[in-house]
């Protein structure tokens, strides 16, 4: 496993916990509640990836898998497209930017699909 992986999930850790106080403390009051639920997606689905590529870096941390690769891969850019997005839709208030919330949906699915196809070609399925 490569450690940069951990690395980038570690700072988008720390960017979704920092996003979503930003979102209950800086611009709760200044933005509609249907706004502030967005936002909460967006936190969810960052932070949810954020752990799902530090299990795969656990899981996986003496495989050396392109498919490993291609799911960490995929999870930064869904959480940088899907969840991007719809911070930049809350701030922004513009809703053409919703549209680029499925691509980034599309590439978490992939990275979940690549996940799968890493633990399928495992040698050792027994440990996984």
């Amino acid at each position: 496993m490569r450690p940069s992986f951990i690395v980038i999930a570690c700072l988008l850790g720390l960017s979704a916990v920092a996003l979503g106080a930003f979102g209950a403390h800086a611009i709760a009051s200044s933005v509609s509640e249907s706004r502030q639920a967005t936002w909460a997606t967006a936190v969810d689905y960052h932070m949810f990836h954020v752990l799902g590529m530090l299990a795969l870096a656990a899981i996986f941390r003496d495989a050396h898998s392109p498919w490993i690769l291609r799911a960490h891969t995929s999870f930064v850019i869904g959480i940088c497209l899907f969840s991007g997005s719809l911070y930049a839709l809350v701030i922004f208030d513009l809703p053409v930017l919703g549209a680029v919330t499925p691509l980034g949906g599309v590439c978490l699915m992939l990275g979940w699909l690549f996940a799968c196809m890493a633990a399928l070609a495992s040698d050792d399925t027994s440990d996984v």
